[in-house]
């Protein structure tokens, strides 16, 4: 960061370097995250059937997202309200842009015509890699006399592809310097900027009291007891990582890592709640965005917000969350995006313009607490169905 901070911000040249360096850095960070999560999913889904514990892990993680989702959004909104970010002055948009989920376009995306085509995807929308995973792992059920040759190479795949992403997880510290000392340089121009100083601060601040001390809490209630702040040490790198990246599919590799040899979470556990969590566990990035949302309310209007409005955008902010598979990387503005159009053709719309600049950071706070979300979620489902074994703390990576 420090190096961000040095370079000049007015120049082109360092803004067009970093940019080419973030996109490298994310591109070698994704490189093996589509069959590291496919062969896993599919060796996960092969044999919680074979124990007859898919549909029902499946059942908890679920349950596990909801109530956290509606904890998240609800408490972001609370401490808005009480602790209110000053109004950030309006300017006239040069150029409307429409962002939108895109809904339909996803539900298609999920079965093209070529099952393996999705394969071959850029490594974004990665739901459809889970549903073909889904449905090759519930394949390998159907006859196991036929399909033991299969199970063998997959589990092969699965421990080989896992090996080749903890090669790209070694290499992180240069990876992650990069990121941030382009986020560094952006986020210099911010706090020059000083309007944005209040929005900034406060979720900055409610970001680490949500994910270092509110997130522990919920290990207590594990039985037997469990250290939160063992926990909370472990997951440390994925949470440098997915704050730097802003990017939740850069960091799917490390965090599997970190489940395996840090808490020693098995695959059969780590792999499908990963899988669930990034796509549909993404709280984090919609409590940023209904934030966000209220400051520009706020910054329109001086009325008082009306509970009534209030409640309609934490509910609106709850479903975009289940929407963001498609937006690894920029979750938390596109939830903004579709939060400011949702509200019809009102001076609203176009609200999320006014915290373009600021969009790199409310990504990385809403990615941020998505990952310390799944790697605490997926710990306590790993624990609470015995699916983990004991690690030394002198062993952690």
């Amino acid at each position: 960061m420090t190096i961000g901070f040095l370079l000049p911000v007015e120049s082109q040249r360092v803004s067009e370097a970093f940019r080419w360096l973030e996109r490298l850095a994310l591109g070698m960070g994704r490189y093996a995250v589509i069959p590291v999560l496919v062969f896993s999913l599919t060796m996960a889904v092969y044999e919680l059937r074979q124990s007859e514990q898919f549909w029902p892990m499946v059942f908890k993680n679920f349950l596990f997202i909801i109530g956290t989702s509606l904890l998240v959004i609800s408490s972001g909104l609370l401490v808005t309200m009480f602790f209110s970010p000053g109004r950030i002055p309006i300017e006239k948009a040069e150029q409307f842009e429409i962002l939108n989920l895109d809904i339909a376009a996803n539900i298609v995306d999920i079965f093209p015509a070529n099952m393996l085509s999705v394969l071959a995807g850029s490594g974004i929308y990665l739901f459809p890699v889970c549903v073909f995973a889904f449905f090759m792992g519930m394949g390998l059920n159907y006859d196991r006399n036929h399909s033991k040759s299969v199970v063998t190479l997959v589990d092969s795949l699965s421990r080989i592809f896992y090996h080749i992403a903890s090669f790209f997880s070694e290499i992180l510290g240069f990876i992650i310097i990069m990121l941030s000392a382009y986020w560094a340089v952006r986020f210099h121009g911010i706090i020059q900027a000083r309007i944005y100083k209040d929005l900034v601060i406060m979720l900055g601040v409610f970001s680490v009291v949500l994910c270092f001390i509110i997130f522990p809490l919920f290990l207590y209630f594990l039985k037997p007891k469990v250290n939160p702040w063992r926990v909370l040490y472990g997951s440390l790198g994925p949470a440098l990582t997915s704050f730097f990246s802003g990017d939740i599919n850069f960091t799917i590799p490390v965090l599997q890592r970190h489940l395996k040899e840090n808490f020693g979470v098995r695959r059969r556990s780590s792999a499908l709640s990963l899988a669930l969590f990034s796509t549909f566990c993404r709280c984090g990035s919609a409590m940023i965005a209904a934030v966000a949302f209220i400051v520009i309310i706020k910054s329109y209007s001086y009325l008082r917000i009306a509970p009534a409005v209030l409640f309609s955008i934490g509910l609106r902010a709850f479903f975009i969350s289940f929407l963001l598979a498609r937006h690894p990387g920029d979750g938390a503005y596109i939830a903004l995006a579709a939060l400011c159009l949702s509200y019809g053709g009102g001076e609203y719309r176009a609200g999320y313009l006014i915290l373009k600049p600021l969009a790199f950071y409310l990504v990385a706070l809403g990615t941020f607490i998505d990952v310390m979300l799944t790697a605490f979620g997926s710990y306590i489902m790993a624990r609470a169905n015995g699916y983990i074994e004991g690690k030394n703390l002198v062993h952690f990576i």
